[in-house]
Parts: C-alpha cells; sequence; structure tokens
C-alpha cells in the first residue's frame, strides 16, 4: 500500500542545514498496525507528517497504491488527505467554536457530503465510541479522552482508511490511554492500516510491527504478526457539484460570522473606516441632491426656457439708469417671433400693504398676463390675470399665500379691497410660491404693469422683459435670435441676458463636480477604512494559524481557506456598509428634522453603490491575507501555537 524509496528531509534552521530524514526506505501492507518509535528528535513524525501528505520529502519517492505522489501538487494532496487518511493528534486539534457532531462532520463537508448524511454519520460515530450523550457539547467541556475519541471519529468520517496516530495517548491519563488504544485495535481489526508514532514502547507494544527509527534512519523493523484484516469501513465517495460547494460556502459563512463576533470591538473598529466612508459618500450625494433641487426650484421659479432681458452690461452697471426703458413695441415684437411662447415686461417695486388695521411691507412684481407663469407661481384660489386686465388698466391684484396668511388667516380674500401705497386693490387670486424658489420668504402681491404705470408710478418703465422659449427650440439657439432682434431695435446691444436653461446647467455642473470632489475625499476613508481590513486579517490569519491547518489536515484545499478569510473580509466590509448606510440615513433624518428650507435626499443608486464598493473593498484587501492563508503549508500551521 505503502512504498517510500530514499526519502530525505531537511530544513534549514539560520544558516545551517540539519538533515531530519537521511534516507528512509519503508514498505507497510494495506490492513497493517505500524508503530513507529524513536527518542525526541530521531525523526519520527517528520516521517509521519511525509506519510500523511501533510508535509513533503525534499527528496525521494513516495507511493501510495502504486502511484508517486512524491510530485503532486497542494490540491491533489489535500485530495489524498480527504479520501485516505484519517489523523489523530496528541492535543486533539478540535475547533473550539464548533460542537462535537459539527466536528466530527466537518471532514464530510469537503468531502461533499449532503448535511444531513453528514451529521447522521457524526452521530453515529460517536454513538459507537460511546459519546452519544454529548453530539452538542462544545470540546472545553469534554474530557481529554473523550476529546479523543471524538478526533478518532473525526478520523473515520470519510472512511479513514489509514489512519495516523501522533501520540494518541501522550495527553491522556492511563486509563483513557488504554481505552483509546483499544479502539485503535478493534479498529485494526474492522480493516483500517493504523499507523502510529510514539515514543511508549508500552504504547507500541500494541502494534503488529514494531519500526525504530533514530537519527533519521530506521535502525530496527520487528514484524510481530503478520495479521491483517480486510477493510469493512465505510468509505465516502468525495463529490464536486454545486451541493458541495454550497456546503462549502455556507461553513465558510459560518465561521466567518463566529470569527467576527469573538472580536466584536476589533470587528467595529476595523469597520469603521468603512462605515465612515460610506456614510460620507451617500451623505454627500444627499447634499448634492438636496442643495440641486433647492437651487433648481429657485431657477423654476424664473420659469423654464425662459430668457430674460435686462438693460446694462450686467447686475450693477452703474450706466444702466441712463439707457432708455424697453419699449411696449420692442416687448410685443419679441411676442411675435416665432420661436416665443410669450413675454412680459417685469416691472418690480416694494410697498405698504394694509388691509384693516393690519401693515405688512410687500414686494410687488407687475407684467403681462403671463406674469405668474413666468414667474413659477400657480394660482390656489380665485383667478389668474386676463388680457383685459391690462388693456382697462384694471385694480385687480393678486396676493401670495403668504399675504393671505397674515391678513386673511382664516377668512376667503377673494374680492377684497387692499390697499398697497395708498392704492385701493380688488383682490381676484391667491398665488402659491414654490418654498425652494427666490424670494419665498418675502410677502409678494403681483399687478398688470398697465396699472402699475397708470395708477401707480406714472410712467411705464420697462427695465425688463422675460421671453418664454417654445419647448422644441435649442435656448442658446433662440437667445442669439433675440439679441440680433432687440440690438436692431435699439439700434445697439446695452442690455445682457440671462438663460435659465444656462444656469440650470451651470448649476448641475457645478452641483456634481463638488460631489465629485467631496466623494473623493470619501473614497480615501474607504481606501483607509480597506487597509484597515486588510490589517486585521494578516492578524486573523495569524491568530487561526492552527485552524488553517486542522482544516488543511481534514482535506480542505487552497481555494476553501481562501474562500473562509475572503467571505470574512467581505463581510466586515458589507457589515460596515450597512452601518455606514443606516448612520447616513439617521444623519439625513436629523438634517430633515431641523431645516425646513433644505432637505438631504436620498439616492436609491447610491446606496447600492455603496454597499457594492464596501464588498469590492473587503474583496481586493481581504484578497491577500486570504492568499498568505490558502499558501501555509500545512505542518507549519499545525506546529503554530
Amino acid at each position: 500500500m505503502i512504498r517510500l524509496s530514499n526519502i530525505r528531509k531537511s530544513f534549514k534552521i539560520g544558516n545551517t542545514q540539519t538533515e531530519v530524514l537521511k534516507g528512509i526506505d519503508l514498505e507497510i501492507k494495506k490492513g497493517e498496525f505500524v508503530a513507529i518509535i524513536g527518542q525526541s528528535g530521531s525523526g519520527k513524525s517528520t516521517l509521519m507528517n511525509i506519510l500523511g501528505c501533510l508535509d513533503t520529502a525534499t527528496s525521494g519517492s513516495y507511493e501510495l497504491d502504486g502511484k508517486d505522489i512524491s510530485k503532486f501538487n497542494k490540491d491533489e494532496l489535500s485530495y489524498l488527505r480527504l479520501k485516505k487518511f484519517g489523523f489523530i493528534f496528541q492535543r486533539y486539534n478540535l475547533l473550539s467554536s464548533n460542537d462535537t457532531k459539527s466536528n466530527v462532520a466537518l471532514p464530510g463537508i469537503y468531502a461533499g457530503m449532503q448535511k444531513n448524511d453528514r451529521l447522521n454519520r457524526a452521530k453515529e460515530l460517536l454513538a459507537k465510541l460511546g459519546l452519544e450523550s454529548k453530539i452538542d457539547t462544545m470540546p472545553n467541556y469534554l474530557s481529554g479522552g473523550q476529546q479523543q475519541r471524538v478526533s478518532i471519529a473525526r478520523a473515520l468520517m470519510n472512511g479513514g482508511e489509514i489512519l495516523l496516530c501522533d501520540e494518541p495517548t501522550g495527553a491522556l491519563d492511563s486509563a483513557s490511554g488504554l481505552m483509546v488504544m483499544q479502539i485503535l485495535k478493534d479498529l485494526h481489526k474492522d480493516g483500517h492500516t493504523i499507523i502510529i508514532v510514539t515514543h511508549d514502547k508500552d504504547i507500541a507494544s500494541w502494534a503488529n510491527r514494531i519500526i525504530e527509527i533514530k537519527d533519521g534512519n530506521i535502525i530496527k523493523d520487528e514484524i510481530k504478526s503478520d495479521e491483517t484484516y480486510e477493510n469493512r469501513s465505510k468509505n465516502i465517495s468525495i463529490e464536486s457539484n454545486f451541493q458541495a460547494f454550497k456546503d462549502r460556502l455556507i461553513e465558510s459563512f459560518i465561521m466567518s460570522v463566529s470569527a467576527i463576533k469573538t472580536h466584536k470591538l476589533r470587528s467595529f473598529l476595523t469597520m469603521l473606516g468603512i462605515i465612515i466612508g460610506i456614510a460620507s459618500v451617500i451623505c454627500v450625494v444627499a447634499l448634492a441632491k438636496g442643495s440641486e433641487q433647492k437651487i433648481l426650484a429657485s431657477i423654476n421659479s424664473m420659469g423654464t426656457n425662459t430668457i430674460t432681458m435686462n438693460l446694462g452690461k450686467n447686475f450693477g452697471d452703474r450706466n444702466a439708469k441712463k439707457l432708455k426703458d424697453f419699449s411696449i413695441e420692442s416687448y410685443k415684437m419679441l411676442e411675435g417671433l416665432s420661436f416665443v411662447d410669450y413675454a412680459t415686461p417685469r416691472i418690480n417695486s416694494s410697498g405698504l400693504l394694509t388691509y384693516g388695521s393690519k401693515n405688512i411691507d410687500a414686494s410687488l412684481r407687475s407684467g403681462s398676463e403671463n406674469l405668474l407663469s413666468v414667474s413659477g407661481v400657480s394660482i390656489i384660489s380665485g383667478r389668474d390675470f386676463e388680457l383685459d386686465d391690462l388693456i382697462f388698466s384694471r385694480s385687480n391684484i393678486i396676493i401670495d399665500n403668504l399675504a393671505q396668511k397674515e391678513l386673511f388667516d382664516g377668512v376667503d380674500p377673494i374680492g377684497k379691497t387692499i390697499i398697497f401705497n395708498k392704492q385701493p386693490f380688488t383682490i381676484i387670486g391667491v398665488g402659491y410660491k414654490d418654498p425652494g424658489s427666490f424670494g419665498a420668504d418675502n410677502i409678494t402681491v403681483y399687478l398688470p404693469y398697465t396699472t402699475v404705470a397708470n395708477k401707480l408710478t406714472g410712467q411705464q418703465n420697462i427695465r425688463s422683459i422675460v421671453v418664454k422659449i417654445n419647448e422644441k427650440v435649442n435656448t442658446q439657439v433662440a437667445e442669439s435670435g433675440l439679441i440680433e432682434a432687440m440690438s436692431s431695435i435699439r439700434g445697439e446691444k446695452d442690455f445682457f441676458t440671462i438663460n435659465s436653461d444656462t444656469i440650470r446647467q451651470t448649476v448641475q455642473s457645478t452641483v456634481n463636480t463638488m460631489g465629485l470632489l467631496i466623494s473623493g475625499v470619501a473614497f480615501i476613508s474607504l481606501m483607509v477604512g480597506g487597509i484597515g481590513v486588510m490589517n486585521i486579517m494578516l492578524v486573523s490569519v495569524f491568530e487561526r494559524t492552527k485552524e488553517i491547518g486542522i482544516r488543511m489536515a481534514i482535506g480542505a484545499k487552497s481555494r476553501d481557506i481562501l474562500l473562509q478569510f475572503l467571505i470574512e473580509a467581505i463581510l466586515l466590509c458589507a457589515i460596515g456598509g450597512v452601518i455606514g448606510v443606516a448612520v447616513a440615513y439617521l444623519v439625513g433624518a436629523i438634517v430633515n428634522s431641523i431645516s425646513t428650507e433644505f432637505s438631504m435626499i436620498f439616492s436609491v443608486a447610491s446606496i447600492i453603490i455603496a454597499i457594492v464598493v464596501s464588498s469590492l473593498i473587503g474583496i481586493i484587501f481581504g484578497y491577500i491575507p486570504a492568499q498568505n492563508a490558502s499558501k501555509l503549508n500545512p505542518i507549519d500551521a499545525l506546529l503554530r501555537d
């Protein structure tokens, strides 16, 4: 069954090369009970590790069932450990986070057994070893003898055709040691090939063949009996399918959750950078959207697809007052252009608004019958201006909802007479201004511009014209047409234009730029958080090196170890991302409850992206530690304290 030819093994300690095995030649038949004895440092444990594919020889050949496995890669050796070997260690090497049945069933996960099948087999094996009452007990609550029996059950999980026992009674009292040896003797009768490594000659006497090793050489090979037995144990077929992968994935997930729960504070501190980064990104996007909405609402109050003409070179031009006003004819001419829906002169002023004994300051806006439309004001009661109101300069006025609240709280104002700048006007409507628009906090009244000219000011001072452009026309092209038309009327371009759509585009571009800038800062926070995750995962790999060795010894492949630690890193970042989203919403709720004029607007897309990004960070920064774990040599991992 086993043939070793000229097996040598060397270790480099410092600058010194030490040869532990010096050309071992050995054959072991199927069904033998072999004891390898020798003093500490003789090389017996190294020989057993090579036999069990936990370690590889420096040179020489190793044939198992006629196949030379000395050139097998890591995954091929893992497969052999999974299918052929069962390990019984001196210190049991049980996973403290798993109960008894889960420890025994663990090799079945890597073998691709169905969950119910592997748990039933684990219970069956434990029952045969007298531990049926301990199937749900954690290892720390078992005696040494009981833990060793659990270790034996685990070794038999996938069949355990060859059982490798490293000082199986070394940590047990005499009674427990005898029980373990009797179990091994019975397993030998069931046809298992038993190989024991021990320094105790009394333990070795249980074997049918005793091999003594000293200074890396076999010095004695005594066969007490040729007694062998046909293997009657149940060998498990190794499955490689989606179900097997799913079970390994679930096991990795459970172990990752357990590791995070074990180190709650450390895990939280690790996630803190991710939490801050994700919360920052979402809050920045929400703030940007809130700001954009508020600013665009203000622009909408000027009307969409509108172009405003003002006298002068720009706002604040001192010479603007010297320029002649826009004429009624020029405004009418603009209204007649094919790409213009309508135009309105706009005259702004202010004055005292009086009703009964109440006096309030108010702003005045006047224009044509389209004044409210271009001002972003909607009628909530009464009616809008009509063309006759302008033609006959009627004393009809429209007040806004703020004026209604101040002067007519609980009373219908339609038809009431109100005084503005000592002139009486009849209220025909109440308008509503968007809370985010310019001047939303100011009380405003609206009059036909002809009424203002004939009954308030006595002159038609048209200093501004607002033009509504047809939706199908490009506003920039229309703006050029308007400038050309007005310049031809006035003889020169002594005015400037404000294009609402251009302002909108500028605002959106500015908001997006600021969002990208602040998101860049938040991304740096995410990167810092990712580095923190990588550092903690490296620590976690170091702390759990022995666990990695145990899993490799029972058949876990490199990809299984890689998957386990990668899932843990992704979990840390994903949980951090979810908490970050919750923190962002909490901040948003606080801001929105405090501020009545400004709100944070959350985007589902930004939340999804945040979660995805945090998971990607887990993958990217968790890969290196996970890969380091998967590359560990099984025996080096097992020997790490």
